[in-house]
């Protein structure tokens, strides 16, 4: 008798409605509460378009790597995309249920360790397309730069939230430092591209942090400068600039990504219908957007702009009822890292900046972008967790995140 009413209690509690409520104290029931859902259902959203964006991708791909003994399946991209969510979500979530302490504390070891791996790279990294951005070998293959983005973000905001303590600490120089240090080891890759959303993001939370309007107008004129230094005298930026401004060079993967966008028109060709992406270099990374542009359409693709605008805006309004300067920080600098890289990416295919060579958030094909996006996403949905009751209490105040009886 008591096994039979264990095992009624127990079925009841598999579909009991409220078990999530308001009431359940579990770490989940927690979690579920205090998560920003809305910003995990836009970043689900954009998984699933990027599923079928690699699907529509795959045939393109596998086509132009398959040869002699190497025969792919039209879908194999697609396949090995679906094995990567399969181990990034559960990293995403996992994240997110940190408490932020313990949440600063991962990224300060991780960039710690990245930046090490950033320093092996240009020796020891194999050359892929002309840059040396991987180390590893076959499948075990990563790119330390990737992962140092969310991670470096949230070092850096812990950095300039130490100014709040002590006025007197250089944080402004030392971050300085630390971002021309990485800047340099990028360049050597080189990844001119990732260079400038580590340049950009510091530069936005330095204005956050509370820095002079009148350094950030000298850190402008200096970004000019360090733009013109890399024309005169890097290789590299000469001939992606040259190509972008005055058409010199080989522009042909710009011009064909631009192509393939249009094709479509408003509605798109229909899924499988396209045949300019089996012209395009990386169909199932960097160009991917053209290749949403020609089988959904330019509708498509404006609705993908839109969720990553929804994206960064649902963010930087919810940091406006956040009193934890740290949190601000971190979490304001990790949706700027994330909407830029979208921003530049989609720039390249319409033929608004020169290519870059750089994923697209969450739908380009890719192991470790998927990775190092969901790390990122998952410290961003823990920096905004918030008790949606307790904070609206008058008897309740903030301290670290947390509410704690006034």
């Amino acid at each position: 008798m008591n096994s039979i009413i264990a095992g009624t209690i127990k079925a009841r509690n598999l579909v009991d409605p409220n078990r999530y409520g308001r009431s359940d104290r579990s770490a989940m029931g927690r979690w579920f509460w205090e998560i920003d859902r809305v910003l995990l259902l836009l970043v689900a959203v954009l998984i699933g378009i990027g599923l079928v964006a690699v699907a529509a991708a795959s045939p393109a791909v596998a086509q132009r790597y398959s040869g002699g003994t190497l025969q792919l399946s039209s879908l194999h991209y697609f396949y090995r995309q679906l094995l990567w969510i399969t181990i990034s979500m559960p990293v995403m979530i996992i994240i997110s249920m940190m408490p932020r302490e313990r949440a600063r504390r991962l990224s300060l070891v991780g960039a710690f360790v990245c930046l090490v791996l950033l320093v092996f790279v240009p020796i020891i990294g194999p050359e892929v397309n002309g840059a040396r951005r991987w180390i590893g070998v076959g499948i075990a293959q990563v790119q330390p730069s990737e992962f140092l983005k969310p991670f470096f973000v949230v070092a850096l905001g812990w950095l300039l939230s130490l100014r709040e303590t002590d006025k007197s600490l250089p944080v402004f120089p030392l971050s300085a430092i630390l971002t021309a240090g990485v800047a340099v080891m990028l360049m050597r890759q080189p990844d001119f591209g990732s260079t400038i959303i580590f340049g950009a993001v510091w530069v936005a939370m330095l204005a956050l942090g509370g820095v002079k309007l009148r350094t950030l107008g000298i850190l402008a004129a200096g970004a000019v400068v360090a733009v013109v230094m890399a024309y005169l005298f890097y290789s590299v930026a000469t001939t992606r600039i040259d190509a972008f401004l005055f058409g010199e060079g080989d522009t042909f993967q710009v011009d064909n990504a631009m192509r393939t966008l249009t094709a479509g028109g408003l509605f798109g060709m229909g899924p499988g219908g396209g045949t300019r992406k089996f012209g395009l270099p990386e169909p199932h990374t960097d160009y991917i957007f053209s290749v949403i542009g020609e089988e959904f359409g330019l509708i498509a693709c404006l609705v993908i702009a839109c969720l990553y605008l929804a994206i960064v805006v649902r963010v930087l309004v919810k940091l406006l009822d956040e009193e934890n300067t740290f949190a601000i920080l971190a979490a304001a600098g990790l949706v700027i890292e994330f909407g830029l890289q979208a921003l530049i990416n989609m720039a390249v295919n319409v033929q608004l900046a020169p290519s870059k060579g750089m994923t697209l958030p969450f739908i380009s094909y890719g192991g470790s972008s998927m990775l190092a996006l969901s790390i990122g996403m998952g410290l961003l949905l823990a920096f905004t967790r918030r008790n949606p009751y307790l904070a609206r209490s008058p008897y309740v105040v903030k301290w670290s995140g947390d509410c704690l009886p006034a």
